[in-house]
């Protein structure tokens, strides 16, 4: 019988490599893009069972069902909440094309566009620092903290040292941390007994804890950033509450420093911000505070920006984020600017800057010299010819400052800032926060930024591009083969 079974063995094997295979093609494309169906299934018939296996543990892009239906439980309440208050009204100053973007929004994300907010943007990382620590000392109720990345550490020991003040003086403090991202960074365990000492509420966003009974795909990451004060002030944007150089050895033999924006928000928009704090507390905790959640504030200043925050993620149907930076792109009539550490578009973002290139509007785009995430980095180079083919611009922030900001305009109307990169990962696996801004004051302000960029950036030209050596240009071809995975 053991002959027997040694000599069918290859069949067996065999049986099973077509069965996998058949299966793949079965299976593998169902609601998934073509280029990331084929991503997976060109890695399952190279290496049949490493590739099974790698699609199991990061095949798919939802969240839990459990979860997925607590956001639209929390989508749910959100447009029952606000159907009845008074929303932005369109005036004729707005581009005509502005009020389907909101209605868009509205419909993907539940977020209604409110009037009467004002805005303060902060590119310098110590600075916005001082300033989250300063809001915190004003709290007399709660204070929300969210970040992806959270450290206590000497550059943050400020923001930490508001946090326990607050808790000393009866303020409620609750804390939401990325699983995955803190655990990465040196200090996590530091951090997490600095949040007990005080007394702090915490959790983890989306923590990988099989053991517990606490596990999705483990690359589904919150990447949200997010700060509120008793739903009177708001900050929001792309930076991690961290050290500049993220604290890694390997970033401070290079020199790299991180370059971020904030944005300080009062005003109605407050509470659509507090509402992201609200929905992921509820979905770590099964704590829905209503409390909080009916905080409403009056209008503010003078400025009277119409804001809408914008939540994207695996928990939503689509890609909120996606639909919104396309509709907008396609909007343009004379200059986009885009900035973005991670530009990894797929192809319906490509063709949107490509296209607004080709018909006459001044794109540009902001990026890094060099790179913190090698894959990413390479993949991101292999779009820079079809970019500068089509006539965008492209400037590169100079080494060894990484521009992490996440922002753009579009034409002098409309700005939208937040934690989302212009990245196929951001559209689809992150949580992320966005905000569209109607306003002048507030685009002008974004345009001063961006000419800030330039003088630290320099610009790549085509011919430059086509004499880079050849393996550079085959790293970047073969990193762009993952580009569907990231």
């Amino acid at each position: 019988m053991g002959a027997g079974l040694s000599l069918a063995l290859p069949y067996v094997i065999v049986a099973v490599d077509i069965a996998i295979r058949v299966l793949a093609v079965v299976f593998v494309p169902k609601n998934r893009r073509p280029a990331t169906a084929t991503a997976w299934l060109l890695a399952i018939f190279f290496i049949p069972y490493a590739g099974v296996i790698a699609f199991l543990l990061f095949g798919s892009t939802k969240l839990p069902r459990r979860r997925r239906r607590k956001q639209q439980q929390i989508n749910r309440y959100v447009m029952n909440a606000t159907e009845g208050i008074r929303l932005a009204e369109e005036l004729p100053e707005w581009p005509p094309w502005f009020a389907s973007l909101t209605a868009l929004n509205r419909r993907l994300g539940a977020m209604p566009l409110l009037g009467g907010n004002t805005a303060r943007l902060f590119g310098d990382y110590d600075r916005s620092i001082h300033e989250m620590a300063a809001a915190v000392r004003t709290a007399e109720h709660f204070v929300h903290v969210e970040f992806y990345i959270l450290s206590a550490d000497a550059t943050t020991a400020v923001f930490f040292d508001a946090l326990e003040d607050a808790v000393r003086r009866g303020v409620k403090v609750r804390v939401l941390l990325d699983h995955i991202a803190s655990l990465r960074v040196r200090g996590y365990r530091r951090t997490l007994r600095r949040l007990k000492t005080m007394g702090a509420e915490w959790h983890l966003l989306l923590p990988v804890q099989p053991w517990r009974g606490r596990y999705q795909r483990p690359d589904l990451r919150n990447h949200r950033k997010v700060l509120v004060v008793d739903g009177r002030i708001g900050f929001m944007g792309s930076q991690n509450m961290i050290d500049r150089s993220y604290d890694r050895w390997t970033n401070r033999r290079r020199g790299l420093q991180w370059k971020d924006l904030m944005v300080r928000l009062e005003g109605p928009v407050v509470a659509e911000l507090n509402t992201i704090f609200l929905s992921d507390w509820f979905s770590e905790t099964d704590e829905l505070l209503e409390r909080e959640a009916r905080q409403s504030v009056a209008p503010v200043g003078d400025e009277d920006l119409d804001c809408q925050i914008v939540p994207s993620g695996p928990g939503f149907e689509g890609e909120n984020n996606l639909r919104l930076f396309n509709g907008l792109i396609y909007a343009a009539q004379r200059r986009i600017v885009l900035v973005s550490p991670y530009f990894v578009p797929d192809d319906s973002m490509l063709y949107a800057v490509t296209t607004a290139a080709q018909r006459g509007v001044e794109v540009e785009l902001f990026v890094s010299e060099i790179g913190d995430q090698a894959v990413v980095f390479h993949a991101q180079r292999s779009y820079y010819e079809t970019l500068l083919k089509a006539g965008v611009v492209i400037w590169m922030y100079r080494k060894p400052t990484i521009l992490h900001a996440k922002h753009f305009t579009i034409d002098d109307d409309v700005a939208v800032v937040g934690s989302s990169n212009l990245d196929m990962r951001s559209f689809t696996l992150n949580l992320e926060v966005s905000m569209m801004v109607r306003g002048r004051p507030f685009v002008q302000d974004l345009h001063q930024i961006e000419e800030g960029y330039r003088r630290a950036a320099r610009r790549l030209t085509l011919d430059e591009w086509e004499t880079r050596p050849l393996r550079s240009s085959v790293l970047d071809n073969v990193a762009r083969l993952t580009a569907s995975l990231q």
